[in-house]
């Protein structure tokens, strides 16, 4: 008898443990710096919080977030959905950048949501440097820069599927979201190239 008492207290305090979590918003995959937030990319997770000031740096998963919103930073594949993570779509300075590739160029899958990386090269020439690097003076185009992406860890908002997009024109439209300054960047860099080519590698 005082086993089964000891179970019934036991399993009690299991009850009243689990009481104490909550069910708030996360996000389902990796996503990068201007995403919008959809419902259609959020998952519940029930997590324990400390005390209700920590719950408070998040959105509880009772209500739906608000529309409008896209993210300031990139998140990582199950991460809470934090308040300083979002902010209202208006207010950010990202502009959105149509890149034409080639399809052999990107890989099929990437779809609005993709965190990629954009690279460029000049015809058969070296890699150009990245866009957020400043050029040598007298360089020309850069060249002597350290080759990387022109654009890392963007995230693509707009994508046509890969079929459709073949069809009608032999290459891909991809829209990704760029901070104000990189975009500048990325458009001069464009423009010291004679034969432009881009290619797309895929984070997520």
């Amino acid at each position: 008898m005082l086993l089964v008492t000891g179970s019934v207290v036991a399993g009690a305090r299991l009850l009243a443990a689990a009481d104490d979590t909550v069910t708030v918003w996360a996000v389902a995959g990796e996503r990068g710096a201007g995403t919008p937030v959809a419902a259609g990319d959020l998952v519940v997770r029930r997590v324990r919080f400390a005390d209700d000031a920590t719950l408070s740096r998040y959105f509880a998963a009772d209500r739906p977030v608000p529309d409008d919103l896209v993210l300031v930073r990139g998140v990582g594949d199950g991460e809470l959905l934090a308040r300083s993570a979002v902010g209202a779509a208006e207010e950010q300075a990202v502009l959105r950048v149509p890149l034409e590739v080639a399809p052999h160029r990107v890989p099929p899958d990437v779809s609005a949501g993709s965190v990629v990386d954009v690279w460029l090269t000049d015809g058969a020439g070296p890699p150009a440097a990245p866009a957020s690097a400043g050029t040598d003076e007298g360089a020309e185009g850069g060249r002597d820069r350290p080759a990387g992406p022109a654009l890392s860890g963007v995230t693509v908002v707009a994508a046509p599927p890969y079929d459709d997009a073949f069809a009608v024109s032999g290459s891909r439209q991809l829209v990704v979201a760029v901070a104000d300054d990189d975009a500048v960047a990325f458009e001069q860099l464009l423009g010291q190239l004679q034969d432009p080519v881009i290619r797309i590698l895929q984070r997520s």
